[in-house]
């Protein structure tokens, strides 16, 4: 008797494709101290230029060049988002998880709290708070995961309700288990898909959050290499070289729907394979 062979399913174009750019990016990231050594370094006789030999997107004003700022840009543009995103799903989780499963107070004081956080404009308080404290990048990814975690929680929880009455769940339950055991070990695996859809949405919306911090000041230092930063710096120079404020934006777009593409496709993946199961 033969086995059934198994399918096996190839990504999409679009998948392959936002895979590339995050591995590009993800590159750069760990690895910019040594592909660009001197990204911030000033050529102030040769001031802002258009791509030419030696310079692919040019220089900006102050003779640094596009393209290694650029790359020197991931490593303060893509750890932070990950933090963020890791940070919030963290408190989402430890907080959506009780909420679901032993509802009562611990449900009605998570979602108070959820729903006093996502009565503020989340990106507004962000800017609100970096400018009276004075800003800073670790503030800024502070502030931005106690605003991004009521959405994980949100999330959590409404999927701990969907899990809590299913047959494993009360055979757990009869077996005398802890509730932290099986919210833990017995619904959380169950969730994660959903958890997991969620971190990768929340990794986009950071990195344009703090880019946009950045963008303000209230993020990165002045003259540190920063999508949000360097598109800040550039702006007014947009005819003298277009490719200082296009190449940081379109990094910051491309790596943001990237991360949102690559994210659908593994929680459906992953999803898929627990109905199967």
């Amino acid at each position: 008797m033969t086995r059934p062979s198994r399918v096996v399913t190839r990504p999409p174009v679009s998948v392959v494709t936002a895979l590339a750019i995050l591995l590009a990016v993800a590159v750069a990231a760990a690895f910019a101290p040594w592909l660009v050594p001197d990204a911030t370094g000033q050529d102030l006789m040769l001031g802002i230029s258009g791509p030419g030999p030696g310079h692919p997107l040019g220089t900006d004003d102050l003779g640094r060049d596009v393209l290694e700022l650029l790359v020197a840009g991931a490593r303060t543009a893509v750890p932070g988002a990950l933090c963020v995103a890791a940070g919030s799903m963290l408190i989402g989780n430890l907080v959506g998880l009780p909420a679901g499963y032993l509802g009562g107070w611990a449900d009605a004081l998570a979602m108070r709290w959820a729903d006093l956080m996502f009565s503020l404009p989340a990106l507004l308080v962000a800017i609100v708070v970096a400018g009276v404290l004075g800003g800073g990048y670790g503030l800024a990814i502070a502030v931005l995961v106690v605003l991004f975690a009521p959405t994980d929680t949100r999330v959590v929880r409404g999927a701990v309700l969907e899990q809590r009455h299913r047959p494993y769940v009360e055979a757990a339950q009869l077996k005398n288990l802890s509730a932290w055991r099986i919210m833990t070990r017995h619904v959380w695996p169950n969730i994660a898909p959903v958890a997991l859809a969620n971190a990768f949405l929340n990794f986009a919306y950071a990195l344009v959050s703090l880019a946009s911090l950045s963008f303000l000041g209230l993020g990165v230092p002045a003259g540190s290499p920063d999508w949000g930063r360097t598109l800040s710096d550039n702006r007014t120079q947009l005819l003298a070289n277009p490719w200082a404020v296009i190449a940081p934006g379109l990094a910051i777009i491309a790596t943001a729907a990237a991360l949102n593409i690559v994210g659908d496709w593994l929680y459906e993946r992953v999803d898929r394979r627990g109905r199967t199961r």
